[in-house]
C-alpha cells in the first residue's frame, strides 16, 4: 500500500507507520451531523460501540495526538479523523489481522496515523518510541476498547467462541505465548479456580474447574463438552454455560489483568493536561479495575475520614465526568447486540 511503511524498533516493537508529509484530507461537513451519520457504521472487521459518544468526547479536544491504544479496525479511529482534521492518532494493536485492516481502512488519512505493534500494557515504550511522530503536540486524549474484538469472535480458527470448533488457542496475537490450551495443561486446580471465580464464576467454579482439568480440552467443542458436564441442566443461566469460562481463559491467556493496570497508569501519566482518558469495558472485573483507578486519580489517593475533610494534602489527578458509566442506548443495542455490556468512562486530566 502507498504510504504505508514498515518500522522495527528496539524490543522487537513493529510499527506501521502511514507516514507522509502533510495532514491528509478531511471532512469539510458539520462534525455533528458526521457523527450522526457514523454511528453504528457498518465495518467489515468489527462494529465500533458507542462509536457516536467517543468521536464526540475527542473531537472537541484541542490540536493534538489521540492514543487509540486498542485500534481494532479503526472503527473509532477512522470515524474520528474523518471530523477532527486537527488531531492526529497513535494506534495500537498486538493483533497482527487488525493491523492489516486498520492500515487498509486508514490510508485516506496519510500522514496522520501511525500504527504500532504493542499492547496498551506498553503505552510508555510506544510512545518514548515514536516521539518522531509525535513531536511538539500534546497527547489530548487515549482511547481504550478493551476486551475481544467481532472480528476475533467471529474468526473460528482463533479459539475465542464456543460457536464453532476450532484449536483452544484465545491468542491476541497468535505468534506469542501459550495457547488456553496450553496454560490448561499446567494451571494448578485452586489458581483455575481463582481465576473462574474473578470472572463471575462462582457457584460452580469448582466443578467446572475440575472437569476441565481432568479432560484437558484443545479444541473449543471439548471446553464447551467440559463446562457441560459440570453444571446440571437446572441450573443454566441465561445465556450459554461457557461464557464465563471461555471468557476467563481469554483474559489469563492475554495477561488482561496486568495490561490494564499498566495501560490506565500510564495513560494518565502521559495525557497532557485538559487531556481525556476513554475507557469501555465489557465486564464487571474490567469495569471495576476503571472505576477504582478513576476513583483514586480523582481524590489524589486521599484515604482521609470524610467527616474530617482531607488532612493528607493529596492533590487530585483527573476529573471524573460522571460517577456512573455511560451505557449503549436501546437503537444502538437493536443494532449490535455486544455493545449491551459496555460501559463508558470519562475523566479529563488536571493541571
Amino acid at each position: 500500500m502507498e504510504g504505508v511503511q514498515q518500522k522495527y524498533r528496539p524490543r522487537t516493537m513493529r510499527s506501521l507507520a502511514i507516514v507522509k508529509t502533510g495532514r491528509g484530507s478531511s471532512s469539510a461537513c458539520s462534525p455533528v451531523l458526521t457523527i450522526e451519520r457514523l454511528q453504528m457504521a457498518q465495518d467489515s472487521y468489527h462494529v465500533p460501540v458507542l462509536e457516536s459518544e467517543i468521536v464526540e468526547l475527542l473531537a472537541s479536544q484541542s490540536a493534538g495526538v489521540v492514543i487509540d491504544a486498542t485500534l481494532g479496525g479503526a472503527g473509532h479511529a477512522a470515524a474520528l479523523l474523518s471530523v477532527a482534521p486537527h488531531l492526529r492518532i497513535l494506534g495500537i494493536d498486538r493483533d497482527p489481522d487488525a493491523r492489516d485492516a486498520s492500515a487498509t481502512r486508514l490510508a485516506p488519512y496519510e500522514g496522520r496515523v501511525r500504527i504500532v505493534d504493542a499492547t496498551f500494557g506498553q503505552l510508555r515504550d510506544v510512545v518514548a518510541e515514536n516521539s518522531d511522530f509525535i513531536g511538539l503536540e500534546p497527547v489530548v486524549g487515549v482511547l481504550m476498547d478493551l476486551g475481544v474484538s467481532s472480528h476475533q469472535l467471529d474468526d473460528a480458527a482463533r479459539g475465542f467462541s464456543f460457536r464453532a470448533d476450532a484449536p483452544l488457542d484465545m491468542r491476541m496475537d497468535p505468534s506469542h505465548g501459550e495457547t488456553a490450551a496450553q496454560y490448561l495443561s499446567h494451571v494448578d486446580l485452586h489458581e483455575f479456580v481463582r481465576v473462574l471465580r474473578d470472572n463471575g464464576e462462582s457457584r460452580f467454579a469448582g466443578s467446572i474447574a475440575k472437569s476441565v482439568l481432568e479432560r484437558q480440552p484443545q479444541t473449543t467443542f471439548e471446553l464447551v463438552e467440559a463446562v457441560e458436564r459440570a453444571v446440571p441442566m437446572a441450573a443454566r443461566r441465561r445465556g450459554h454455560v461457557a461464557t464465563r469460562v471461555f471468557q476467563a481463559l481469554r483474559i489469563v491467556v492475554n495477561a488482561e489483568e496486568d495490561q490494564l493496570a499498566q495501560g490506565l497508569d500510564a495513560a494518565l501519566d502521559i495525557l497532557s493536561a485538559g487531556g481525556v482518558l476513554v475507557v469501555i469495558s465489557y465486564h464487571s472485573g474490567e469495569d471495576r479495575v476503571v472505576k477504582a483507578t478513576l476513583r483514586e486519580a480523582e481524590t489524589g489517593g486521599c484515604h482521609c475520614p470524610p467527616e474530617l475533610g482531607c488532612v493528607c494534602g493529596a492533590v487530585p489527578r483527573v476529573a471524573v465526568f460522571k460517577a456512573s458509566a455511560r451505557l449503549a442506548t436501546p437503537a444502538e443495542i437493536a443494532l449490535n447486540p455486544r455493545a449491551r455490556s459496555a460501559r463508558l468512562r470519562v475523566a479529563r486530566k488536571l493541571s
